[in-house]
């Protein structure tokens, strides 16, 4: 998906697609929302009602389809014999197999670049209270709202990421995103400042490491 010749380090307004340089957002958000999906089986099969124990027994068959490109349309769509998360999540609502069919929609959706329906599905995903998955779905429809070009849209949901459940991967990711849509907004000293509390806070994360590139165009171009 990525382009080779594409300069990480230039912000997205010039260079391209947000997403496509940060896919290790969809990456771990799959991750979380199997881990999620696993430790609410057992409590979903036990306690609650033949309803929602029927969603969440159809719900894996979708979960290894989302994990190969190829059959991304069977895990949204279904195969004649599983339910895809589009009908588990329009069906079964109000389960918790409900909500995670929306995350999962929304980051498939964004992967193909319908980005209008990752934000309908997204949106529709309730806090789990997760550190990791709460904030990537918040961060992931930042990042629709900028493959839209929407920038405004996009730092709010970024900002929002940035402040659900503090920790040391999600949080120095969508500052980064921020910084990056705060220079596509030519607001180059909010860029300047994010890059900085990156650089302090967060000085063992991956974004850090790459961060002094774009704190200094920054700084140069304010």
């Amino acid at each position: 998906m990525s382009d080779k010749n594409v300069n990480p380090n230039e912000p997205k307004k010039a260079s391209g697609s947000f997403f496509q340089d940060n896919q290790k957002s969809l990456t771990f958000i799959i991750g979380g929302i199997i881990v999620l999906v696993l430790l609410y089986l057992g409590y979903q099969n036990l306690y609650l009602s033949p309803r929602a124990e029927k969603a969440a027994n159809q719900i894996y068959k979708a979960e290894e389809y989302a994990l190969i490109d190829s059959l991304q349309a069977k895990a949204i769509e279904g195969d004649g014999s599983f339910l895809g998360f589009k009908e588990i999540a329009e069906e079964y609502s109000n389960t918790k197999s409900s909500n995670i069919a929306n995350a999962y929609l929304g980051g498939l959706y964004l992967r193909q670049g319908n980005f209008q329906d990752a934000i309908k599905y997204l949106q529709k995903y309730s806090p789990t209270g997760s550190e990791i998955l709460d904030p990537l779905v918040i961060g992931l429809i930042g990042d629709a709202y900028s493959e839209s070009k929407d920038y405004k849209k996009a730092a709010d949901h970024y900002k929002k990421a940035t402040e659900k459940n503090k920790n040391s991967y999600t949080t120095p990711l969508f500052l980064k995103k921020l910084g990056l849509v705060y220079e596509a907004l030519e607001d180059f000293k909010s860029a300047e400042k994010i890059y900085q509390s990156i650089k302090t806070d967060y000085p063992e994360s991956t974004e850090a490491n790459m961060i002094d590139g774009p704190l200094a165009r920054a700084q140069a171009k304010q």
